[in-house]
């Protein structure tokens, strides 16, 4: 019987260990992973000086690639698309630019993308939701 308890503790003891291990996470940062990907429909537009396009009914796919830092932004009606725009981390859940030579408001959360970029005389706009 005195076995049976020890071994019992024992099997009690590992039990224990071994849930309390398995229900312990680190916590998952949005901006770490892929939180931001997918796509966002609303208005968007582009303007070149002789091309200018603009709809209430357009899409963004946003896209996290592998250096991890890095975004593409895909639009559609024939936006060119904006890729490898590079963010790093400040703060908690939030992205922010750097290492451009262009003028760019990005912002992005579970349910809004808003973008705002100029380079070399364009301008990409969007105003878009999940």
């Amino acid at each position: 019987m005195k076995n049976l308890m020890k071994i019992f503790g024992v099997l009690v003891l590992v039990m224990f260990t071994a849930i309390s291990l398995s229900s312990c996470k680190d916590d998952d940062d949005p901006a770490d992973n892929d939180f931001f990907a997918g796509t966002y429909k609303g208005s968007i537009s582009y303007n070149d000086g002789s091309t200018n396009i603009n709809t209430n009914d357009g899409s963004v796919f946003v896209t996290k690639i592998a250096s991890g830092t890095k975004y593409n932004f895909t639009f559609s009606n024939g936006i060119p698309d904006l890729n490898g725009l590079e963010f790093q981390k400040q703060g908690d859940n939030t992205l922010v630019m750097v290492g451009s030579n262009g003028t760019m408001y990005v912002r992005i959360d579970n349910n809004d993308l808003k973008i705002a970029y100029l380079k070399d005389g364009k301008t990409w706009t969007a105003n878009c939701v999940r």
